[in-house]
């Protein structure tokens, strides 16, 4: 923030003040701080963000892209006691040009969605900065896509399929178990309706296929309905409940005779992912290549 510095000047007995700005010594220790710009900012998850970055060490908005609320400022969208006088502006490419200009380390937050997700990494790539992207049901060829003009630019990008800490930790342990149980199905539940299977639930039956095992054998071949949806070729098993009222929920239940063995891991509020944004924010500045999952970093 500019403050204004006071010099005095006496000029026939009479006292003149006169007064220019300059930067106040914070600022000028700010700019070390990683320049962080928010894509999709008016978003639930986006706000969250917003009030995280700026109470993190070593990391400073420098940023709000969003098509809702243009013109307004973010902390106030976001209900912060002061404003942070960045107003939400909906057109990347000109914060990212006015970032650039300050010679800062930048990443980019991407919270839009698969079919933008591309243009926005290309974008932030050909400014030299690196981005990570959480954008659910974005599609591998896009994934593909970004890791060839990654290494082509020598750029970092992290793109996390969850940014949940305890959602990783779940799909671990789940790997671990494969090993020692013959049958496994996955039962998640919202409290609105979504695209399901989920994220989750499909990264977890991606996990635990072509580990040698194949699950549910006694009726691995069964087309009845009600025994939920076969992820991969292995007989993992989803079952997808809606139910409001209930926190967003995914527990994976493993068994053989006389045993059952459940992992269980449950999301009450958006606040939970932003331990695992500002992981990703720290560890991305330091990639020149794309990393797939945030529990490469674990």
């Amino acid at each position: 923030m500019a403050v204004l510095s006071c010099q005095t000047y006496f000029i026939n007995s009479k006292k003149i003040i006169k007064t220019k700005p300059f930067i106040c010594c914070s600022s000028l220790s700010s700019q070390n701080n990683v320049k962080v710009i928010i894509n999709g900012a008016a978003k639930e998850i986006g706000r969250a963000a917003v009030i995280a970055v700026t109470k993190a060490r070593g990391m400073e908005l420098a940023g709000a892209v969003d098509s809702n609320f243009v013109g307004q400022d973010i902390g106030q969208v976001c209900d912060m006691e002061e404003p942070l006088e960045i107003p939400i502006i909906n057109d990347l490419t000109m914060v990212l040009g006015s970032i650039s200009q300050l010679k800062a380390t930048g990443v980019v937050i991407d919270f839009t969605d698969p079919s933008t997700v591309y243009d926005n990494v290309k974008q932030a790539t050909a400014f030299g900065m690196n981005s990570v992207v959480y954008v659910p049901k974005i599609k591998q060829e896009t994934v593909m896509a970004l890791s060839m003009l990654c290494e082509k630019a020598s750029t970092g990008c992290l793109v996390a399929p969850t940014l949940s800490i305890g959602s990783i930790l779940l799909q671990q342990a789940a790997i671990s178990a494969s090993f020692h149980y013959n049958n496994v199905e996955i039962v998640e539940s919202r409290a609105n309706p979504v695209d399901f299977p989920t994220q989750d639930a499909v990264q977890i039956a991606n996990n635990l296929s072509n580990l040698g095992q194949l699950y549910n054998r006694d009726d691995i071949s069964s087309d009845i309905p009600a025994r939920g949806q076969v992820l991969g070729e292995d007989g993992v098993r989803v079952h997808s409940l809606v139910l409001p009222g209930l926190p967003s929920s995914t527990s994976v239940y493993f068994s053989r005779p006389g045993e059952v063995y459940t992992l269980k891991h449950d999301i009450t509020d958006v606040q939970c992912l932003m331990p695992g944004l500002i992981l990703a924010i720290r560890k991305v500045v330091r990639l020149k290549n794309l990393v797939y999952g945030l529990e490469k970093f674990l």
